[in-house]
């Protein structure tokens, strides 16, 4: 749209962008500003209540302003990141403030709980750019492969994602065109070494290997893995050990305990907690996707303890042979949890749940329902798992609310 508004720029909130007034107090949900600023920002679209505005033009800066490092992160050009033009300290900030939003406004936690979690937005090593190691790039109708704006299907084509692995960067993808008008190519580069290339066709047809092995080696915990280049791995490279530090760290295993591991994926935090909880111990990894079902089974072949329960998590719980646990990991999709599961671990009267999520909506959703279930989030360690956008990686300790703190 056209329309041009002047406006005072509030604070972030998830979705990256920030909150605007207008005189009359209708919301303005502005990407490309910052905190504090005064922008001359343009209407992308019209919502009953609220409108969405990109800044063009910054009238008064904010001091955690800086130049985008790259060409396309500019209004109306490839959505994928939201703060190139912030510090990385200021975007460790956003977050933090972000995740403490949503804790209060949909987890329920009062004001003095947000404040004991003392949330805070750790780096990851490797700097902001470069880290990303999977890339699906769109095609358009002339076969050149690039990113979506932001909120459409609208595809830029690019000649270098500068989030993206080095080793992507210099991939032979962009620099010509592909078959699969309105699919994707996708790209991974594996921290055992590995780069391998596949087209994703549209429609939902199995993915054709272009380049490099089906089946890739990555390290994380003093292992190799062998994962389908296709399935879940974690996309920053130091994700993997920073994660499952960080559920050791909150958990605090015991050997010969009990541990679930839901939505185990290929087994990263079984891997972790097995050694802890030693010969006597048992790890259940439970896992719906078959290519994560197969990794685990590979991978973790040579730990006694761990054992694999392929299927959907919420019927696999739900078998009454599943009498108690001792310490449970929920490492779910974007869309979390959910009632059905919680009320599952909740039955069982585990002694701590640590939470993994990528998406600080649909964690701060299901620890209001641990909470109606006499649970509290008792601590919280955030990453910068996905520098320059939007997102953010928690892990939370959900106890009984009657445990000692």
């Amino acid at each position: 749209m056209d329309e041009l508004l002047e406006l005072t720029v509030g604070p972030v909130a998830h979705g990256g962008h920030c909150v605007a007034r207008l005189p009359e107090g209708q919301v303005v949900f502005v990407r490309h500003a910052l905190p504090g600023e005064r922008v001359r920002a343009a209407v992308t679209e019209r919502r009953r209540g609220y409108l969405r505005a990109d800044a063009v033009e910054v009238l008064e800066a904010s001091p955690d302003r800086v130049e985008e490092p790259c060409k396309y992160a500019k209004p109306g050009r490839c959505g994928g990141c939201d703060f190139q033009h912030a510090t990385p300290a200021a975007q460790h900030e956003f977050k933090a403030a972000v995740v403490r939003e949503l804790l209060a406004r949909i987890g329920g936690l009062t004001p003095a709980e947000v404040e004991d979690l003392r949330v805070r937005v750790e780096p990851l090593p490797g700097g902001p750019l470069g880290w990303r190691t999977r890339v699906q790039y769109a095609v358009d109708a002339e076969g050149r492969p690039g990113l979506r704006k932001h909120r459409s299907h609208d595809i830029i084509p690019i000649d270098r994602c500068l989030i993206a692995h080095p080793a992507i960067q210099d991939a032979p993808v962009t620099d010509r065109t592909w078959p699969v008008r309105g699919g994707g190519v996708e790209v991974v580069a594996a921290s055992g070494g590995d780069l391998t290339i596949f087209t994703r066709p549209r429609g939902g047809r199995a993915p054709r290997l272009v380049s490099g092995p089906r089946v890739v080696r990555e390290r994380a915990l003093g292992r190799e893995w062998k994962i389908d280049a296709t399935g879940f791995w974690q996309v920053h490279p130091a994700a993997p050990d920073a994660l499952a530090a960080a559920v050791l760290d909150l958990l605090q295993p015991r050997p010969g305990e009990r541990a679930w591991d839901l939505y185990g994926g290929a087994g990263l935090f079984a891997a972790a907690l097995a050694p802890v909880l030693g010969p006597q111990g048992r790890v259940t990894i439970v896992e719906s996707d078959p290519r994560g079902v197969t990794a685990a089974r590979r991978n973790l072949a040579d730990l006694s303890q761990v054992h694999v329960a392929p299927g959907d998590v919420a019927a696999v719980i739900a078998n009454p042979r599943w009498r108690s646990i001792d310490i449970v990991v929920l490492d779910p999709p974007r869309a979390g949890v959910g009632r059905e599961v919680i009320e599952s671990v909740a039955a069982r009267s585990p002694r701590a749940v640590a939470y993994v999520s990528c998406d600080p909506a649909a964690f701060a959703r299901d620890v209001a329902t641990f909470r109606e279930r006499g649970w509290r989030l008792s601590r919280l360690r955030a990453f910068d798992a996905f520098p320059m956008t939007q997102h953010v990686e928690c892990v939370g300790l959900l106890e009984p609310a009657g445990a000692l703190v």
